[in-house]
C-alpha cells in the first residue's frame, strides 16, 4: 500500500514543513513582496480555499523576529536567494 502525506485543511506553514507534507512551494511570493515598492497595505485576493491563510503563515514564519527560520525554508525556492534571506529573514 502506498501512503502519501497529503493533508486536507492544514494552513500552518511550520506544520506542513515539519511533518514533510506535500504542498506547492509559494515562497517566490516572498521575493515578489520584498522586491516591490513598499505599500501601506498589501491585499491578497484569491478564491475560497486557495491558500491565503497558508501564505500568511509562511510570511509570518519568514519574518518572525523571535526565532531563526532558516531550517523551515531550507530547500525551498526562496533559500536560493541567500542575499535576500540575509536581508529580510527574521527581520
Amino acid at each position: 500500500m502506498i501512503r502519501y502525506n497529503i493533508p486536507i485543511g492544514i494552513s500552518k506553514f511550520e506544520k506542513m514543513r515539519k511533518n514533510d507534507y506535500y504542498y506547492v512551494d509559494k515562497t517566490e511570493l516572498i521575493h515578489a513582496l520584498v522586491k516591490t515598492e513598499p505599500a501601506e497595505i498589501t491585499l491578497f485576493t484569491r478564491p475560497h480555499r486557495f491558500g491565503k491563510t497558508f501564505v500568511m503563515s509562511m510570511l509570518a514564519s519568514f519574518f518572525d523576529i523571535r526565532r531563526d527560520s532558516k531550517d523551515l525554508f531550507e530547500g525551498l525556492k526562496i533559500a536560493e536567494d541567500q542575499k535576500l534571506c540575509e536581508l529580510w529573514m527574521n527581520q
